[in-house]
């Protein structure tokens, strides 16, 4: 999408009103779930201040943790590979799958392989790779990405996967039962997994004490995927190391909660060794992540679980749709990681925020992603008229005589305001000022009175 200006592409998204209604509704009433859940334990602000600290601890001895990770891992039995950018991230992945002569590939969710631009590149060597996550699945028959990066396909009506499925699994026309259609899913996936030679999940933590990958999911694709083919490949980021298996009970207490307003994931996988007779391979993945570490204003970024809770809770993102923002993560902590990666192209996000911090607030470990985006926001100016404006009105502001010229001239003002256009007035109704005394001309007026 480059540069384009997430205004702009919100316009084209709420066209459609009625799916705008319906993915707000949906994501507040996982928000709501949330909101309950997390008020039957008590001790929920202490687990976040926990998880916090964790998080702090854990960035701020990488090098360590790492490296514990990788001795356990392979006393273990598992191959550890380490690459430092999206680049090397598949050409480890290519390399194993073609050395092992992989023709059908599996793999369970990962935002690291959207990250890496994986699928395309296993396509393009003639590997087969198949999402296994059913709102994977379906974002990748349509040939779109993920709109959200815990429900993929959360803007995705059941009437349109009730015709896709028709049309790439032969279900029956017109029948969009979402228990049918899960049905028909099932079994075209099972075919993919009986038939795979390599498969793949990503990771939600790594456990540095014992060596482990946790993965954690609703659907348990991850753990049908692994459980055949003799090739099996986890892959994540730096970011995602924690301490021992202690600090991965916050964590885990946190992130189902903040996600999907669920006590915990149906299933927390730990993989640690190879099943007998096979090969399992782990990528520690930095692409960037060591940037963001060394960036003072921005390094809690690193904090991220990736639960989607602020998409969840942003009122933008809720009703502008993830396709809006150009960072394959969207909502507010796209719009921070979007800048991290390359700001000239993604600083058209930045407007996409209240400033509510609502995102923040609900964060399980406390990134201070309203704050970030505000400091962007002081570097990168998004449009030159709002610059223009800001500078206006700063103008304005720090001079009483102009700020009380201002006010006299307000009511006219604001319908020239409005004739120009202005991105900024657009879908806002203006204010209305008084069109006889204003506060400031009755407070002269008593005063001069006594």
């Amino acid at each position: 999408m480059g540069n384009t200006k997430h205004s702009k592409a919100a316009a084209k998204y709420l066209k459609d009103s009625a799916k705008v209604d319906w993915q707000d509704e949906t994501l507040w009433l996982v928000r709501g779930k949330r909101d309950r859940l997390s008020k039957q334990i008590p001790e929920w602000e202490q687990l976040r201040d926990a998880a916090s600290a964790l998080k702090l601890y854990s960035n701020s001895h990488l090098p360590e943790l790492l490296e514990q990770f990788e001795a356990n891992a392979t006393a273990n039995g598992a191959i550890v590979h380490w690459a430092k950018d999206a680049e090397e991230y598949r050409s480890i992945i290519g390399g194993l799958l073609t050395a092992h002569g992989v023709k059908h590939f599996v793999k369970s969710k990962s935002m690291l392989s959207e990250e890496c631009e994986l699928v395309p590149y296993l396509e393009n060597l003639g590997i087969e790779a198949v999402e296994t996550d059913l709102g994977e699945r379906i974002i990748q028959l349509m040939g779109l990405k993920p709109s959200h990066i815990v429900l993929p396909a959360v803007h995705i009506k059941r009437q349109e996967v009730g015709r896709l499925f028709e049309k790439e699994m032969g279900t029956e026309p017109g029948n969009c039962d979402p228990t049918y259609l899960t049905h028909a899913a099932r079994r075209n996936l099972r075919e993919k997994f009986l038939g795979a030679d390599a498969a793949m999940t990503g990771a939600n933590f790594a456990v540095a004490s014992t060596g482990e990958v946790v993965v954690c999911t609703n659907e348990g694709n991850a753990d049908m995927g692994t459980s055949i083919p003799k090739l099996q490949i986890a892959a994540f980021g730096i970011d995602k190391i924690v301490p021992d298996r202690e600090s991965l009970g916050v964590f885990t207490r946190l992130l189902a909660r903040t996600a999907t307003g669920q006590p915990v994931t149906t299933y927390t996988t730990h993989y640690s060794a190879p099943r007998e007779g096979s090969e399992f391979h782990i990528i520690i993945v930095d692409n960037g992540r060591s940037r963001i570490l060394a960036d003072r204003e921005h390094f809690k970024l690193l904090n991220c679980i990736r639960c989607g809770g602020c998409m969840n809770t942003c009122p933008v993102y809720r009703r502008s749709g993830g396709y809006s923002y150009s960072h394959f993560i969207p909502g507010p902590v796209g719009i921070n990681l979007g800048m991290e990666s390359d700001p000239e192209r993604h600083k058209g996000n930045l407007a996409a925020c209240t400033l509510c911090h609502s995102c923040s607030m609900v964060c399980p470990a406390k990134v201070d992603l309203a704050d970030q985006i505000y400091r962007w926001r002081q570097q990168w100016h998004s449009s030159a008229t709002k610059k223009a404006v800001s500078d206006g009105m700063s103008l304005v502001m720090g001079s009483p005589w102009m700020l009380n010229t201002g006010l006299s001239v307000a009511p006219g003002g604001m319908k020239v305001l409005s004739a120009l256009g202005l991105d900024w007035g657009k879908g806002r109704q203006m204010p209305q000022f008084a069109s006889q005394k204003s506060l400031n001309k009755m407070m002269k007026e008593e005063k001069d009175e006594q």
